[in-house]
């Protein structure tokens, strides 16, 4: 697993072979694969790039092709490296552990913090990673032009997206405290328990359902329907629940938002009722009828509306998210995103590239 692995690969690689990996990625940017010339030239690197490409194959942190010329792509490996150097390097995380959770477009790792021994949990998010399995290694990864690069690309929006959203939500529910985040990986902290679908009987279960709709009214009573508010993205323990996923919230103006409400709050309805047997009498089936909820909005200041906080980094009202702009014409502007978002990718490239670098390449100084 990438613990293992994480460990192993760390030992390898020296400032040459991190310099080598972070052009890869920045040749990506232009290159479905980036030829080992322009590799050499991003690096700059005296000679040959060759020993360095090695042990990156060797890692599976790069994938090889030579249909069309000599080239290298990331793989989501090599892209999960990239993330937990930057982060390390801003001593955010010191060891990754094992995995802890799989949904479809991500993998979950328990991680521990040296410096006063915090449990952390890290999001690696992987937009396409199906698609990714589904082809044949030796043939191209992706069809058209969903490229790797653009995957790699959109799984970042993805985890951009998520830190934004969990710095929002965070004072109005119970949710994992974000610490930091770099490309597709989100650090936040590790939160007991276990997750809700897995539970088969609870004794608390009226007073975590309550919780669960209440998780439903306090972001939509700030501007923001959930959309995904299941057992599979809440965690429980003893009596008490957090939510931890937000992968599609949506602004309560946007036209199917009322649907939305109340799809999420019949699938809690119906999990609580068929899955832990709890009474719950018809009278909560409407339990918070929707129009008392746009009610309570129009007398909250603008600074209140979470959706309106969020629409101003980045937060795209009209499709609820940013990931459907493709990587051409995505505004690679990570420095936007507001006071407490972590440091943009491209200043990290730069502080890669410095290390041991001739002459220092073009845009800010690295530290």
């Amino acid at each position: 697993g990438m613990g293992r692995l994480d460990a192993q690969v760390m030992r390898h690689m020296g400032p040459s072979e991190f310099r080598v990996l972070t052009a890869v990625e920045m040749g990506m940017r232009n290159h479905h694969t980036v030829p080992v010339a322009l590799i050499g030239s991003i690096a700059r690197i005296r000679g040959s790039v060759a020993r360095f490409l090695a042990t990156l194959l060797r890692f599976k942190l790069v994938y090889h092709d030579n249909t069309k010329y000599d080239g290298y792509r990331l793989t989501w490996t090599g892209y999960d490296i990239l993330a937990l150097h930057a982060l390390c390097k801003r001593k955010s995380v010191d060891r990754l552990g094992s995995k802890i959770g799989e949904g479809k477009e991500s993998d979950v790792y328990e991680a521990t913090r040296e410096s006063d021994g915090a449990r952390l949990a890290i999001k690696f998010h992987r937009l396409g990673k199906t698609s990714f399995k589904a082809v044949k290694a030796k043939r191209d990864y992706l069809d058209g032009r969903a490229s790797a690069g653009n995957w790699l690309n959109m799984s970042r929006l993805a985890a951009k997206r998520e830190w934004e959203f969990m710095c929002a939500v965070g004072r109005h529910v119970s949710a994992p405290e974000p610490i930091d985040h770099n490309r597709h990986a989100v650090v936040m902290t590790l939160v007991p328990g276990v997750p809700m679908y897995q539970i088969g009987h609870l004794e608390a279960a009226d007073r975590v359902f309550r919780t669960c709709l209440e998780f439903a009214r306090a972001l939509a009573s700030r501007g923001l329907v959930h959309c995904d508010l299941n057992e599979f993205n809440i965690i429980v323990d003893g009596d008490e629940a957090t939510l931890i996923d937000f992968p599609q919230m949506v602004s309560i103006d946007h036209p199917n938002a009322a649907d939305y409400y109340r799809r999420d709050v019949q699938g809690l309805l119906k999990f609580f009722r068929s899955k832990l047997r709890l009474d719950l009498d018809d009278a909560d089936d409407d339990d918070v009828p929707y129009d008392d909820l746009h009610a309570t909005l129009r007398h909250r200041p603008p600074e209140d509306r979470l959706d309106l906080d969020l629409k101003a980094s980045g937060y795209d009202k009209s499709t609820g998210h940013a990931l459907d702009r493709s990587l051409d014409n995505d505004d690679d502007d990570d420095s936007s995103a507001g006071g407490d978002s972590a440091p943009g990718d491209d200043e990290e490239d730069a502080a890669t590239l410095a290390d041991a670098a001739p002459p220092s390449p073009p845009g800010p100084p690295a530290d």
